[in-house]
């Protein structure tokens, strides 16, 4: 996204700060529905002629649609970088270090980001990195990065044990933020001004109003589980009361975040992907909710 209102357009559109996001610095950020359900979710990444959100591929065409739909006069062009750019994923404890070799050096905090030219690299954990370069630039890093990179179930999984929640077409529009603890990595703003379903995301969090929240799980390998698909509680026999958000295979399983019901993890209750199905094993997140 580039044009002189970018940052302003996307402050009064998205659940965090945008307008006051250092230069070096990338943020998570969630866009909301008028009733305060998340239609996509985000990494934020400023660069000096603009702006790149990274979200699920398969939201990239309708998310650039609809947020066309409320530029009006404001001087923002948005573009879908997705053939002409490649992401690739930097981790381990070389990963830095290696980039750095390379020429793109990242600051040591959180969320730190980089530019080198058409380049962007955003440090999304102490050893793990969001490179997004031209194909024939992201060509040659893929050859020079090595044993260092990436592929994309491992960057996944590495999401889902950062508790991080990827909104994607089969999950758009069914959870507020702190539903999928957007809060907790630091993806909502509650002191910056309005946005679409603002309201409602401030009521949840100040009235406790949330009766689910994310977890993260496991599963055998031969348990169906996909994004979007319905789990059930013991508390609440042959009702769906859950639903799974992310997936990747993980040590001959699957681990997953899933929203479920607080009372039942409060409870002790077995969550399944089938009323007489296998429970889920309740792994725990890096933070508190």
């Amino acid at each position: 996204m580039a044009g002189d209102d970018a940052r302003s357009f996307l402050h009064a559109q998205l659940t965090n700060d945008i307008d006051h996001l250092p230069a070096d610095q990338a943020r998570f950020a969630g866009w909301c529905s008028a009733k305060g359900r998340l239609l996509a979710s985000f990494i934020v990444l400023p660069r000096p002629d603009g702006i790149l959100l990274q979200l699920a591929a398969d939201l990239v065409p309708p998310v650039a649609k609809r947020l066309g739909m409320f530029v009006l006069r404001a001087k923002v062009k948005i573009s879908d970088f997705g053939e002409r750019y490649a992401q690739l994923g930097v981790w381990g404890e070389r990963a830095v270090a290696r980039l750095a070799e390379l020429g793109v050096t990242l600051g040591h905090l959180p969320m730190a980001v980089a530019t080198d030219g058409e380049l962007t690299a955003a440090r999304v954990e102490q050893d793990r990195v969001l490179v997004v370069a031209p194909l024939a630039q992201a060509e040659r890093l893929q050859a020079d990065l090595g044993a260092v990179m990436s592929d994309e179930g491992e960057w996944a999984l590495l999401d889902i044990r950062a508790g991080r929640a990827l909104i994607e077409q089969a999950t758009q529009d069914l959870f507020v933020p702190q539903m999928v603890n957007l809060e907790a990595v630091g993806g909502v703003d509650f002191k910056k001004g309005c946005y679409p379903g603002q309201e409602i995301v401030a009521r949840a969090q100040y009235r406790g109003q949330i009766k689910r929240r994310m977890i993260r799980g496991r599963l055998d390998a031969q348990v169906d589980a996909r994004p979007g698909t319905n789990l059930y509680s013991d508390d609440f026999p042959g009702q769906a009361s859950g639903t799974v958000v992310s997936v990747a295979a993980a040590n001959g399983g699957r681990e997953l975040l899933a929203v479920v019901p607080i009372a039942s993890v409060e409870n002790g209750a077995a969550i399944r992907v089938a009323p007489a199905g296998p429970a889920l094993e309740i792994l725990p997140l890096p933070y508190s909710i």
